[in-house]
């Protein structure tokens, strides 16, 4: 809890933070970057280049600062433990907190200038490590609960099996160098870290495609090209290129918070492009263990040649007892070979049939989700039963209605 002399100061000074914290957060990196050029190892270039690491940092210390000090905020332990498990997944340390927080603070302080006095640079730091606090006590429950030491969050994974899914994706089974394969939920991820030519390492997160019990894990990874300022994947064309049978990667345990749950409730599956994995992984779950639920499978895609795991998730469909897909494709629609015909252009689920009391799960780009996200609102479904994944900085879990509003 925020004592109370810095609840005062954090009221009094949250609108103006606010205002700012993007730019602070764009001084902050580069100014720890500069500083401590090991801790690029840990994050994402693209998301630097891009801006959408500071963006999601930004939104994250504000909405904390607000639960804080607004007792009718909404509650923040989902972004919490979304974060701690994105933070598990890159192996992040708990003395990196430090570090942080320094730089943090120093860029609150080179923005806002001398309009930040002692008081204020005081409240903003115990805000600051009140959330530091709680994200290292989550970090650590799922790295004991993993049996992973934080210190080694990563583990060698020699690549047992390859296949090319389409031109521009493919599916490596990976199994632990040594020892066993751990526990994972059908839904979770895991990071995989690689030395890139030039001696960078970096990180990237990918979805356990296969189900849970298996003697080892299958990522579905799908070949990224820049265009419009994003630059090329350099993980995923690295390992498009040399990922072959006999490959050592160093991966981390299974992390993520949208997990297949126990229920009998129908179930909505949305996705687009490589968003399909996390979907593969929950029909191909329930082809075994509830071949009698009601599932609905909606995903859009550039064509049916682009469409990863297609044929494994079509023999899972008909063999379970009410699975009914549609697709959208913005090139050869038409022709598609698909058990129902293949519609053109963009999804658009205004006109599907969604079951009533349905569970919704989605994965694709956050523009995609947003606009699939209101058209489910508008059909009825409830908000707190659309769960969704996005890889890289969540910009959405702050304030999910507000990101519609901007779409």
């Amino acid at each position: 809890m925020l004592s109370p002399q810095s609840t005062e100061t954090v009221k009094a000074t949250a609108g103006v933070v606010a205002e700012h914290a993007e730019e602070i957060t764009k001084r902050f990196y580069p100014h720890m970057f500069e500083a401590h050029p090991e801790l690029m190892r840990v994050f994402n270039k693209a998301n630097q280049a891009i801006g959408e690491q500071p963006k999601a940092l930004a939104a994250s210390v504000v909405a904390y600062a607000v639960h804080l000090i607004d007792p009718a905020a909404p509650d923040f332990t989902p972004i919490m433990q979304r974060i701690a498990h994105k933070h598990v997944s890159l192996g992040i340390k708990s003395y990196e907190y430090t570090i942080v927080g320094h730089h943090l603070m120093w860029a609150i302080g080179d923005v806002l200038g001398d309009a930040v006095t002692p008081e204020i640079a005081s409240a903003w730091d115990e805000v600051y490590w009140l959330f530091a606090c709680q994200l290292i006590a989550e970090e650590g429950k799922l790295y004991a609960l993993g049996g992973t030491d934080p210190e080694h969050p990563y583990r060698p994974y020699t690549v047992v099996e390859r296949d090319d899914e389409t031109p521009e994706s493919f599916s490596l089974v990976i199994k632990p160098a040594e020892g066993e394969l751990p526990s994972h939920r059908t839904g979770q991820y895991v990071g995989v870290a690689v030395d890139l030519p030039g001696g960078e390492r970096q990180p990237r997160q990918y979805t356990i495609s296969g189900v849970p019990g298996r003697e080892a894990f299958r990522l579905t990874i799908k070949r990224v090209h820049g265009a419009d300022d994003v630059p090329d994947g350099q993980v995923s064309n690295w390992l498009a290129d040399n990922a072959q049978v006999g490959t050592v990667l160093e991966v981390s345990q299974p992390a993520g918070d949208v997990v297949l749950e126990e229920s009998e409730a129908p179930l909505v599956l949305v996705s687009a492009g490589i968003g399909i994995t996390p979907m593969a992984a929950i029909l191909e779950d329930l082809s075994q263990r509830q071949p009698h639920r009601s599932i609905r499978v909606f995903h859009a895609d550039r064509s049916h040649s682009t469409q990863a795991l297609y044929t494994s998730m079509r023999g899972q469909a008909e063999a379970m007892n009410d699975v009914v897909g549609q697709f959208w494709y913005e090139e050869e629609a038409e022709s598609a070979p698909t058990i129902h015909p293949a519609r053109p252009g963009l999804m658009d689920l205004s006109d599907a049939e969604i079951p009533s009391g349905a569970k919704v799960f989605m994965c694709g780009p956050l523009p995609f989700m947003q606009v699939v996200r209101r058209t489910l609102i508008d059909k009825g479904v409830a908000p707190e039963d659309i769960s969704y994944e996005v890889f890289g900085p969540d910009l959405w879990a702050q304030n999910p209605d507000n990101a519609d509003n901007a779409a």
